[in-house]
């Protein structure tokens, strides 16, 4: 069983005991949270797809931990300009395991 589900702007699709990094979000470590914009379930085969969302399903899941992905480089010029800027970038993302899901 799988599902597609919408968080924070972003859909993903997840199963039972699946990890995923989800973009950062309120809440500390331990605790549950729901997601309610389920856009597509398969239970053994039979699909169902919403329009927008599946009425009546949720998946279940608790938040592991709050870490930061890999540094992007950020890298500025203009050509015989003398001109040179570079930074770096760490996006902030919630680890998150995947407890159930239900229709």
């Amino acid at each position: 069983m799988y599902a597609i589900v919408e968080i924070a702007g972003k859909q993903f699709k997840v199963t039972q005991d699946q990890y995923i990094y989800a973009p950062k979000m309120e809440g500390e470590a331990g605790a549950s949270v729901e997601f309610g914009k389920v856009l597509l379930v398969d239970a053994d085969g039979q699909v169902e797809v919403g329009a927008p969302v599946v009425e009546g399903a949720k998946v279940s899941a608790e938040i592991v931990e709050h870490v930061k992905g890999d540094k992007v480089i950020v890298f500025k010029k203009k050509r015989r300009k003398g001109y040179k800027v570079k930074n770096g970038h760490r996006q902030q993302f919630t680890k998150v395991v995947i407890k159930g899901i239900s229709k």
